[in-house]
């Protein structure tokens, strides 16, 4: 039997990878157990408990970023985490660490070091954060989802994707996605998303392009996000989401996407073959961009600034584009051919292979 401690949280793009790869572990033969780590605010605290694993939590602890206060006491706080993991460690039994970033990480990769257990980083950004800089530096293993992350003895295997995605039919699935969601076959459909938390730039630009996309004979499926405002609609060639439970109908229903450029979602519309104009969020430290410059390169998606993605783009860029049934197809193919869907797998090999020989 072997016990995995996973830890992560706090954002999508952190939560589902994990998600992703206990469901694989769950899948292999024999008996295993899986412990999520995380915090109580993240969105660890609702998906993992609805996934059925458990989830162990420590306090959320960003690094501070200027001395004041709150840096006085943070390392007397993160040893205290890092003492609360070691005991949940040998509590549980683990046998193994797989961290993810997030806030959850730096303490379970500082525990597992320092009782001997071994750790594997997995980099799901292009640009590293700074948990998984200083954690990789130690750890038995390192795993990255974009071929241009730069960190020590990096092996890439792609992003653990949820199966629905990875296992992903999009031709086979169309016709029914698109009853699902009301739509008309015969048109293009344009997926909009700005990720879990939306995008008001992108959903500005989007609710004032309406009737031009509709014109233009573009049917759209707008997934504003749960922070929007916006309520649920349903209208000719037009439906808006909050939040959409059925992803994989979303990524079937779309000829083409329009999105934000998050790790996860980069990820899934190239493992599908889903070509994209991606909108890099602009605030930060721009981690998004640099996760399209392979797909970019290759020919599978367009890279336009979040100031650059107004009515007029929509008018000169994206319907032309969009309208463009030859190009699109083209891209996909582009855009498929630097996917993986294979990621799940591809880290559980790397996971099992630094566990100790019984």
């Amino acid at each position: 039997m072997t016990n995995y401690l996973l830890a992560g949280g706090g954002t999508a793009g952190h939560v589902n990878p994990l998600l992703a790869l206990a469901d694989k572990i769950s899948d292999q033969p024999g008996v295993n157990s899986v412990f999520a780590l995380g915090t109580k605010e993240g969105l660890e605290s609702r998906l993992v408990p609805q996934r059925g694993y458990r989830l162990l939590t420590i306090a959320r602890l960003p690094f501070p970023r200027r001395p004041n206060r709150y840096a006085m006491t943070f390392l007397f706080n993160f040893n205290q985490a890092v003492n609360q993991v070691k005991a949940m460690i040998v509590e549980h039994k683990i046998d193994v660490v797989v961290g993810f970033g997030g806030y959850a990480s730096a303490p379970a990769y500082r525990a597992a070091l320092a009782l001997g257990i071994p750790y594997v980083v997995h980099e799901a950004n292009a640009l590293p954060g700074y948990a998984n800089r200083v954690g990789a530096k130690r750890a038995s293993a390192v795993a990255v989802a974009f071929r241009n992350t730069k960190l020590p003895r990096a092996k890439f295997v792609g992003m653990p994707l949820r199966q629905e995605i990875a296992n992903l039919a999009k031709d086979d699935l169309r016709i029914e996605a698109l009853e699902y969601f009301g739509l008309d076959r015969h048109l293009t459909t344009l997926l909009v998303t700005g990720g879990s938390l939306g995008a008001k730039r992108i959903n500005e630009t989007i609710e004032q392009s309406r009737e031009l996309l509709f014109a233009a004979g573009i049917q759209v499926i707008h997934i504003v996000g749960e922070r929007a405002g916006l309520e649920d609609l349903k209208s000719p060639g037009y439906v808006r989401l909050s939040y959409c439970d059925r992803m994989d109908f979303a990524i079937a229903a779309a000829d083409i996407a329009l999105s934000r450029a998050g790790a996860a979602t980069v990820s899934e519309f190239c493992a599908v073959g889903l070509p994209a104009i991606y909108v890099p969020y602009a605030v930060g430290n721009g981690e998004q961009a640099f996760n399209l410059v392979e797909v970019v390169n290759a020919g599978g998606a367009i890279e336009v600034k979040d100031d650059q993605f107004d009515l007029d783009y929509v008018r000169t860029h994206l319907i032309p584009l969009a309208s463009n049934k030859r190009q699109i197809e083209k891209m996909a193919r582009l855009a498929l051919s630097v996917g993986s869907h294979t990621g799940s797998a591809e880290l559980l090999t790397l996971v099992n292979g630094v566990l100790p020989v019984r």
